[in-house]
């Protein structure tokens, strides 16, 4: 795992500053130790799986297993109960103000890219790691982005632990996307935007698949989901949803206390 820091220090001119952090290469594309799971946390999850994923909808196989294989109780910091939280059927606190979703709403916007194995994948709000896991086994290569860099060194750190080895981690406003490594094959939101960020539509291949949810920010949330076209831009709604805000130039704004990062 690679975890790219960048952060412009706007209350000194444009210093502009770049700190990488390189954590050893584990050779395996998911390779979980055993000395990190549990057959409780295994059936825990099977049981997850079974009750709160596919009972609910979600059919794709690939994802299915791909959810019975990583230990999400890795992703939540440690205290009281954290098997029951880990594998409950809600959204659980990370720090920083941040959560990991739900697992079947992870499942449903993974399931909803139809990942094929090949795909170049760009995720806004890495969070925990654990939807980027998630996709390690789904897809060639994922870029995380984080605007915690807290949280970005967590997430290198557990990735890379698990055995992670197609993901990146980085750190910054990501409310734009990533230019410089686009096109993306897929684009997943990991928190509620006002409207659509037009530029990560341009970032997508043709056919390429952006899920996020819009809405307010203590309000009503839609998971849409855009699929770019020939003929334009598709749209499907996949419900209600609660999300944290999009924190960024294209959110809910910049946060105040960490000046303008960039990526």
């Amino acid at each position: 795992i690679l975890i790219r820091a960048y952060h412009r220090l706007c209350h000194h001119g444009n210093y502009h500053a770049d700190f990488p952090l390189i954590l050893p290469d584990i050779q395996s594309p998911m390779n979980f130790l055993t000395n990190i799971d549990s057959p409780e946390a295994q059936t825990l999850r099977y049981r997850m799986v079974s009750e709160q994923i596919a009972a609910r909808g979600v059919r794709e196989e690939r994802v299915l297993e791909a959810f019975r294989r990583v230990p999400r109780h890795l992703f939540l910091p440690s205290g009281p109960f954290l098997m029951e939280r880990a594998y409950a059927d809600s959204a659980q606190g990370i720090g920083s103000g941040q959560t990991i979703s739900q697992p079947y709403v992870v499942a449903l916007m993974t399931e909803a890219l139809h990942l094929q194995g090949t795909e170049t994948i760009l995720e806004i709000g890495a969070g925990s790691g654990y939807q980027t896991a998630i996709f390690s086994l789904l897809c060639k290569r994922i870029i995380a982005i984080e605007r915690h860099a807290n949280l970005a060194e967590r997430a290198g750190r557990l990735l890379n632990e698990v055995g992670v080895t197609n993901a990146e981690i980085r750190f910054g406003d990501g409310s734009n996307g990533l230019p410089s490594e686009a096109p993306y094959d897929a684009i997943l939101v990991a928190a509620v935007a006002p409207e659509v960020p037009t530029t990560l539509l341009s970032q997508l291949t043709l056919q390429g698949r952006l899920i996020l949810p819009i809405g307010e920010e203590h309000g009503p949330q839609r998971l849409l989901l855009f699929t770019k076209t020939p003929e334009g831009i598709q749209r499907q709604d996949l419900g209600h949803v609660a999300f944290v805000p999009l924190i960024g130039a294209s959110g809910f704004g910049l946060p105040a206390d960490l000046g303008d990062m960039d990526i």
